[in-house]
């Protein structure tokens, strides 16, 4: 069996479809290999195979781990701004050979498993603060702070 060459894959995507940076090939290769690995933890025995929804969660996972905060920015910077973009991504390795699916897999499964403000934003906002509230007496407008309970 002849073995398949990531990166020429990858540039061949590429062509084919540019919407995606090359690095995002990369890093979907890297947290599949993270999903895996984790996934073995969890499991007694059986497949390395994972669905989509899991991928999604180890992309997530390690994502976060590696990128903090900025995620959201590296993902726009390589045109991902959706879960279904990882779906598209995966399906374009797929089709040249590089990932494999099941029967039940579907591109399907990678819409809408969870929003990236969920998922990169709201993890790193505080907690507890102060909310501001306006309050009115006797015509006069005021801001105070309310503490967050």
């Amino acid at each position: 069996m002849q073995k398949i060459d990531f990166a020429a894959t990858v540039d061949l995507i590429i062509t084919e479809d540019p919407r995606f940076d090359r690095d995002a090939y990369f890093f979907i290769k890297d947290a599949l290999e993270f999903t895996v690995e984790q996934t073995k933890k969890t499991r007694e025995r059986g497949t390395s195979h994972v669905s989509g929804r899991q991928l999604l969660e180890g992309i997530r996972d390690y994502a976060l781990k590696y990128f903090g905060p900025m995620v959201p920015t590296v993902f726009e910077a390589w045109g991902i701004t959706a879960c279904e973009h990882f779906g598209e991504m995966v399906y374009h390795l797929i089709q040249k050979g590089i990932f494999g699916k099941s029967e039940q897999d579907s591109l399907g499964d990678f819409k809408g498993v969870y929003t990236f403000h969920d998922a990169f934003v709201a993890p790193f906002q505080p907690t507890g603060a102060p909310k501001p509230s306006v309050v009115s007496r006797g015509g006069r407008t005021r801001r105070r702070e309310i503490k967050a309970s």
